[in-house]
C-alpha cells in the first residue's frame, strides 16, 4: 500500500481555491456568524478574500473566543466625512476602538467576533465601502492621496484607478492568483507611491513637449520577493487599463503554484527574464511601449504630502499629518466629529500610515487645525520621527509576529522628539513584529525586523536592524543586514547613540554616514 503524501501548503491552498474560489465564502461567513457552528478551517483561509484574519489570542487573558482583524478596503485611499464616521462608529461598537492604517491605504480593526460581521459588512455597503481586500488577488491599488486636488500633480489619474478597481473587484477572472499582486498609479510629482516595490505599477511622467506618458514597472517587491521593479517603458495613459488586465493573467497563468515563498511576478520574472516576459505579454496583447530613457524620480526622503498643501480649488487647502504608525484607533470618531463641525469633505490615506485632510476652507484653516491639534494632538509641522515612522501589525494581534511593534514606535518617536527637538534630517525608521515586511523595513534608514535574540540564558523577543535602504528609481537600494539586534527596549536608545554618532561625524547625510558605518 502506498504510503500518501502530506499535502504542501502551496498544495492545500490551491485545492481549497479550487474546490471553492475565496468570493463565494461570504455565504459561509453569514451562515457562521448566525449559526455560531464551527468554523471549517479550509473556509478561515478564504475569509482573507474578505479582509478576515483570525488575531493573536495575545491580549485575550481567559476569554478564548476567537476574534478576527478586518482589513477594509479604502479606494483611492479615500474616506469621505460620512464614510469616516461609519468606520468610527464599527471600531467603537465591534472593536475597542481599535483602527490602523495600513502602507496600503486600507483600515484595520481588530477584535471582530463573527457574530457581528452581517451588521459589519451592511454597514460599509451602505456608505459605499466594501472589504474586498485581500486573498490571491490584486490589493488594494495604491495612488497618491491628493489626486485632482493637488495643484503641482503630473495627471489626475482617478479615473484609471477607478477602473482598475472595477476591472478587479470581486472578479472572478483575477480571484485566484499564485499570490496576491499589489499595483500603483502615480500622478504626483512627488511620485508618493513607491513604485520601485509594487507588483506593477504606472508613473505619470511629463516630456520636454509637455506630452505625458505612464512609466511602466514591473516584479518589484519586499520580503521573499526582494526586487527593485523593472522599468519596462512608456504608454499611453488608455493604454493602462488593458495592459494591467494583459500583465496580471500573464501572471496568473504562469506565476509559480507549487512554492509560494516563489510565486510572486518578481519570481516569474526572475525564471524567465524581463525579455521574455515581454515576449510573452506580446502574445496576448497587443500594447506598444516606448524605450524607457531613465527619468529621474523623487527620492523617498521628499516623497510626503505634510502640512498645508496648495489645491487646484481656490478657497481650499488640504492639510497633511503625520500619524505614527498608522494607529488612529482612539482618534477616528473625534478626527471625524471634527471634519464634520468645520462641514470638511474628508480624509485621504497615505502609503506611509498617514492622513491627509481634504477640502478645508482657507479662511477656517488656521481655527480647523488648532482644534484637531487640541482634540487629538495632530500637528501640520510633525517631527522628522513623526514623519517617518512605521510598524506593523505586530505581536499584540498578528499571529505571524515575533515581537510588538504600534506602541513601541510610538514610545521611540516620543523618546527621539524629547532627545532631539531640533532634529531636521529626514530619517526614516520601520519597525517590524517579523521577517514579512509589512512596514517596509528593506527601504527605510533604519529597518528593525523582529526576532528572537538569546540574552544570557534566556531567548527573548527582539529585533534584527537593516539599515540603508533608499528608493530614487533606478538608484533605488535596499537595506543591508547588520549584526545589530536589540531588545524592544534597547531601540530607542539604540537610535539615539546612532543621532548622537551622527552629529559628531563629518558626514553632512545620514545615509551615507548609516552605510559607510556598516559596510566599513
Amino acid at each position: 500500500m502506498a504510503l500518501q503524501t502530506k499535502e504542501t501548503k502551496a498544495q492545500r491552498l490551491e485545492r481549497i481555491k479550487k474546490e471553492k474560489d475565496g468570493l463565494d465564502v461570504l455565504a459561509n461567513i453569514l451562515k457562521y456568524a448566525k449559526t455560531g457552528e464551527d468554523i471549517d478551517s479550509e473556509d478561515i483561509d478564504r475569509f482573507k478574500w474578505y479582509g478576515l484574519y483570525t488575531q493573536n489570542k495575545n491580549l485575550q487573558g481567559d476569554d478564548t473566543n476567537t476574534y478576527y482583524m478586518l482589513r477594509i478596503k479604502i479606494e483611492q485611499g479615500y474616506l469621505s466625512t460620512e464614510q469616516l464616521f461609519e468606520i468610527a462608529n464599527i471600531s467603537k461598537e465591534f472593536a475597542r476602538d481599535t483602527a490602523d492604517i495600513t502602507t496600503r491605504q486600507d483600515i484595520q480593526l481588530h477584535w471582530i467576533d463573527i457574530k457581528n460581521l452581517p451588521q459589519i459588512f451592511s454597514r460599509l455597503q451602505k456608505v459605499g465601502i466594501n472589504t474586498f481586500s485581500s486573498g490571491d488577488c490584486p490589493r488594494n491599488i495604491v495612488s497618491c492621496p491628493v489626486n485632482g486636488s493637488d495643484a503641482n500633480e503630473i495627471d489626475d489619474v482617478r479615473d484609471i484607478v477607478h477602473a482598475l478597481n472595477d476591472l478587479y473587484r470581486a472578479n472572478y477572472e483575477f480571484s485566484n492568483l499564485p499570490r496576491k499582486f499589489k499595483i500603483g498609479v502615480g500622478g504626483c510629482n512627488k511620485h508618493c507611491i513607491s513604485h520601485e516595490v509594487q507588483d506593477l505599477s504606472f508613473t505619470a511622467v511629463q516630456r520636454d513637449s509637455g506630452e505625458i506618458l505612464f512609466s511602466v514597472a514591473i516584479g518589484g517587491g519586499q520580503a521573499s520577493n526582494k526586487h527593485i521593479a523593472s522599468h519596462i517603458g512608456y504608454i499611453q495613459r488608455q493604454n493602462i487599463v488593458p495592459t494591467a488586465k494583459a500583465i496580471v493573467t500573464l501572471y496568473s497563468e504562469h506565476g509559480r503554484r507549487d512554492n509560494r515563498s516563489k510565486a510572486r511576478l518578481g519570481h516569474l520574472l526572475e525564471q524567465w527574464s524581463v525579455e521574455k516576459f515581454l515576449l510573452e505579454l506580446a502574445k496576448i496583447s497587443d500594447i506598444k511601449f516606448e524605450v524607457f530613457d531613465n527619468i529621474s524620480f523623487t527620492p523617498y526622503p521628499r516623497r510626503s504630502h505634510f502640512g498645508i498643501i496648495q489645491t487646484k480649488e481656490d478657497g481650499y487647502n488640504n492639510i497633511g499629518y503625520a500619524l505614527t504608525s498608522g494607529k488612529i484607533g482612539t482618534k477616528i470618531y473625534k478626527l471625524a466629529q471634527t471634519l464634520k463641525l468645520y462641514n470638511i469633505r474628508g480624509i485621504a490615506l497615505t502609503t506611509t500610515q498617514n492622513i491627509i485632510v481634504i477640502g478645508v476652507q482657507k479662511g477656517l484653516t488656521d481655527a480647523f487645525t488648532h482644534t484637531l491639534d487640541v482634540a487629538i494632538e495632530l500637528s501640520t509641522q510633525p517631527s522628522v520621527f513623526q514623519a517617518r515612522t512605521l510598524a506593523c501589525t505586530g505581536l499584540n494581534f498578528c499571529k505571524m509576529a515575533i515581537s510588538e511593534t504600534k506602541n513601541l514606535s510610538i514610545d521611540t518617536v516620543k523618546y527621539l522628539n524629547e532627545k532631539f527637538p531640533d532634529f531636521v534630517e529626514p530619517i526614516s525608521i520601520s519597525i517590524n513584529g517579523c521577517p514579512n515586511a509589512c512596514a517596509h523595513p528593506h527601504i527605510v534608514d533604519l529597518g528593525f525586523i523582529g526576532a528572537m535574540l538569546k540574552r544570557g540564558e534566556e531567548r527573548v523577543s527582539g529585533f534584527n536592524l537593516l539599515v540603508g535602504g533608499h528608493l530614487n528609481g533606478v538608484e533605488s537600494k535596499f537595506a543591508i543586514k547588520t549584526p545589530v539586534k536589540v531588545t524592544p527596549e534597547e531601540v530607542p536608545i539604540f537610535i539615539e547613540s546612532i543621532i548622537l554618532e551622527y552629529e559628531k561625524s563629518l558626514n553632512s547625510n545620514f545615509q551615507t554616514f548609516i552605510l559607510e558605518k556598516y559596510l566599513n
